[in-house]
């Protein structure tokens, strides 16, 4: 193999490499308002959240009222702190939880 297309082969794999990862940089996650989403949304959209988690999640939602931190979901029974920041860029704490602007994180 000459020289020539060894250094092309690297070449390519590294033009490759940059072009199908910048799909994973370019797609920013889904994000969710905690105090507003429904179960199936929930579930939809975080991670390590299934249909069970979903619901206690709105279960808690309408029995404590809105969620003022993203940080306050690992309240609800089956949530924890790893699931809370895994999880942190597709939180959102929307109007109803925060000091009422919309947008809190």
């Amino acid at each position: 193999m000459s020289r020539r297309v060894r250094i092309c082969g690297r070449v390519l794999g590294l033009v490759l490499g940059c072009v199908l990862g910048a799909g994973a940089w370019a797609a920013a996650p889904e994000r969710v308002d905690i105090n507003t989403a429904d179960a199936a949304t929930l579930a939809r959209v975080l991670e390590g959240v299934g249909p069970a988690k979903a619901a206690a999640i709105v279960e808690h939602r309408r029995r404590h009222g809105p969620f003022r931190r993203a940080e306050d979901l690992a309240r609800v029974k089956g949530i924890g702190p790893r699931t809370v920041e895994r999880n942190r860029g597709r939180i959102v704490v929307g109007a109803r939880g925060g000091d009422g602007t919309k947008g809190d994180r």
